[in-house]
């Protein structure tokens, strides 16, 4: 049976553990309101931007280019979106299940994140490029990923390029997902659905009529390179939005277990010094009996 002493240790050690998570829940809580906003003010964007695909696509008729080139699939990269840091719930776990799925034999990874880094090295799988991103990811970050990828793809090295990462749904709700990324194809784009969902919609060319110049080839061939960088960029605002939810959920869970342990832990505390004094009233009145 442990002492008073052993007792009011470990208090003390899960009061400062409570601390800790209660401050990492609170700048968590702080930093998740500004990804979720960033997050879903992009989704708008990219409405647009697929809407103007969608013009361009129905007047340009046979349009060929090297990024909608398909062909079989002997080599695949996949790039993984995970985070720098752990303490997420099972946010990196659930993904890096996803991309264990990938034969190893035909795939090619490029991460974005330390986690996914570590997955790669860890399981000895091939890593072609390693990118990192902040908090507030930025443009030249997606784009410099969108480059890398469509260079292995357009040089041959790869005939196909999918996306992994978790996508947001809600605070309480993150889904690891694949998307396909290259060749484009049919132009379909990242968009939020009815309750968050990423889904992937053709695009329909509206009524009204517009005149692209030079023509309309053209102007989707200028369109689809900006049209990929957004697209790695949403996907990463997504990431992060999803990141920073599954932390503080994280962090509140272990604060309540911390505060749950502290009641268990002052009610032992409180049951063995009644019976340290019970005791020892016992011995005193025993003694006093003895004498008389």
């Amino acid at each position: 049976m442990p002492s008073t002493r052993d007792i009011r240790r470990r208090i003390k050690s899960v009061k400062n553990t409570a601390q800790i998570t209660k401050a990492m829940q609170m700048v968590a809580a702080s930093k998740m309101r500004k990804a979720q906003q960033a997050a879903l003010s992009g989704r708008s964007y990219a409405v647009l931007m697929n809407e103007v695909l969608g013009e361009v696509t129905g007047s340009a008729g046979d349009f060929s280019h090297e990024l909608t080139d398909k062909r079989e699939v002997k080599k695949r990269a996949l790039i993984v979106v995970s985070t720098d840091k752990g303490l997420c719930g099972g946010l990196n776990g659930n993904l890096m299940r996803e991309a264990a799925k990938f034969d190893r034999d035909i795939t090619v990874y490029v991460t974005a994140g330390r986690k996914a880094s570590q997955f790669i090295a860890r399981t000895k799988r091939q890593l072609a490029a390693e990118f990192t991103y902040k908090d507030a990811p930025m443009f030249a970050e997606a784009r410099a990923i969108s480059r890398f990828a469509r260079d292995l793809f357009t040089s041959g090295k790869v005939d196909r390029v999918d996306i992994l990462f978790t996508n947001f749904i809600s605070t309480l709700n993150q889904k690891p997902e694949v998307i396909p990324f290259l060749p484009v194809g049919e132009i379909t784009g990242v968009t939020a659905g009815v309750h968050g969902h990423a889904n992937e919609e053709k695009l329909v060319k509206g009524t009204t009529e517009f005149q692209f110049e030079p023509n309309p080839g053209a102007v989707l061939g200028a369109l689809l390179p900006h049209y990929l960088n957004f697209r790695v960029y949403q996907i990463l605002l997504e990431a992060k939005a999803s990141e920073h939810s599954s932390r503080m959920v994280a962090m509140k869970n272990a604060t309540d277990n911390a505060k749950q342990i502290l009641k268990d832990l002052t009610l032992e505390y409180n049951k063995l010094r009644q019976a340290n004094i019970t005791k020892e009233l016992l011995e005193i009145t025993s003694a006093a009996m003895a004498m008389g």
